[in-house]
């Protein structure tokens, strides 16, 4: 880093107590970054209806982020920093991503242009109430950030089928970076757009 801004590194400290106060600035930085990509390739949008082209439009804002900045998607998605634990003040801009794409998936839902498959579990059932536990995080997290309204339902498979969708886009997206579907995939650009468009599928998104 101090190289990257021409000092000593021993000059770095003047600004920052520690290295792991350094680390913070540097995750909140990309984080945010990356969270203003997604906004900002949802925002280009400007029919808001056309939600199946706003999904596309944000995780190719992602994808676009990722190959364009490297180094700061293997600092937040790779390998965690021996001995670092990321403090509280990263929570926020590390979820920006998310509510960008847990957005479009909350106005097609409620805009009828996203239909929300059955589960396996039957209502009610001990399965759906296991599975209902193991996403408890991911429902609560809706809510506390106000994405629906405190009446409003959050089906359970909308959850779920959001959480396989975001994991997906960043497992793949760390395959690629990190050359691990060389020799699987030939053209990596074909192969972003069939997995966006099947992803959009699974979650139900209508077309157009």
């Amino acid at each position: 880093v101090a190289r990257a801004v021409g000092m000593v590194s021993s000059a770095v400290y003047r600004y920052v107590a520690s290295r792991d106060e350094l680390l913070t600035a540097l995750l909140v930085l990309a984080y945010d970054d990356l969270g203003a990509a997604a906004e900002a390739a949802d925002a280009a949008v400007a029919d808001r209806s056309a939600v199946r082209e706003r999904w596309a439009a944000v995780i190719a804002g992602i994808r676009g982020w990722a190959l364009a900045n490297p180094g700061d998607y293997a600092l937040l998605y790779g390998s965690p920093v021996p001995g670092y634990a990321a403090p509280q003040t990263t929570v926020e801009p590390a979820t920006r991503v998310i509510v960008a794409i847990l957005g479009i998936v909350i106005d097609a839902y409620r805009a009828g242009t996203l239909v929300v498959a059955p589960g396996p579990a039957a209502p009610g059932s001990p399965e759906e109430n296991a599975d209902r536990a193991a996403v408890a995080g991911a429902i609560g997290f809706v809510r506390h950030r106000g994405l629906v309204g405190a009446t409003e339902e959050v089906p359970l498979e909308l959850v779920v089928r959001t959480l396989m969708a975001w994991t997906t886009v960043f497992g793949t997206l760390s395959f690629e970076l990190f050359g691990h579907l060389v020799g699987s995939v030939s053209d990596l650009d074909g192969y972003y757009a069939l997995l966006t468009e099947r992803l959009a599928s699974d979650l139900g998104f209508t077309r157009p």
